[in-house]
């Protein structure tokens, strides 16, 4: 039976790599919640047009695409206009995300289906996957990596950091925890691990 795995954690944790590795050790599909939330705001989903009746005309490309970066700098400036856009965005990614699990269950040739998402605790994955696993990283290590990889500043890190769950809330949703504060060796070992206790190793 295909099981279900929401894979979460702070900025910085290194879930982009850890889910690259867990693809090619697993018969599993990884879906992102980034791009499931890109899905549901083209044309032609249900929320595209409450999403342009919130963000007007002006956002959209020549093809009818929400403009990405205009999108993100009206929601940067207008705190009640992003509230408005996660609340048609999140059941929208919900609701996809559901249908595509529902659709690798029915087709019956993967073993497990991972979702990845920063919110998955908040929006209440946690009801609707098997199980969550949180990526961990020491935060002074995210905020390295932050720093040196994304070229981020001290105080935009720190405002990320004020924004998300704390590790104690982290740790208390999920049954899993990976330790990505170290090499990687180190951490794919752990996830060898959990994959051969789920039944899930290649």
């Amino acid at each position: 039976m295909m099981k279900t795995i929401g894979i979460t954690g702070g900025v910085g944790a290194g879930k982009s790599k850890i889910l690259a590795y867990i693809q090619t050790h697993c018969n599993c599909r990884i879906l992102l919640a980034d791009e499931a939330a890109h899905k549901v705001r083209e044309p032609g989903n249900p929320c595209y047009n409450a999403l342009v009746r919130l963000l007007g005309t002006d956002t959209l490309e020549e093809d009818g695409q929400i403009n990405r970066q205009k999108m993100a700098a009206k929601i940067f400036a207008d705190h009640k206009l992003l509230e408005a856009i996660n609340a048609v965005i999140h059941p929208a990614v919900k609701a996809y995300i559901l249908q595509e699990i529902e659709a690798e269950r029915e087709a019956g040739k993967i073993d497990a289906f991972f979702v990845e998402a920063a919110l998955l605790i908040e929006e209440g994955y946690g009801e609707l996957l098997d199980e969550l696993w949180y990526i961990f990283a020491q935060k002074e290590v995210r905020r390295k990596r932050l720093m040196q990889d994304r070229g981020y500043s001290e105080e935009k890190v720190e405002q990320i950091f004020a924004s998300q769950l704390s590790e104690e809330e982290f740790r208390c949703h999920c049954k899993v925890v990976i330790d990505n504060s170290a090499d990687l060796g180190d951490t794919y070992r752990q996830i060898d691990e959990r994959l051969k206790e789920a039944g899930l190793s290649r």
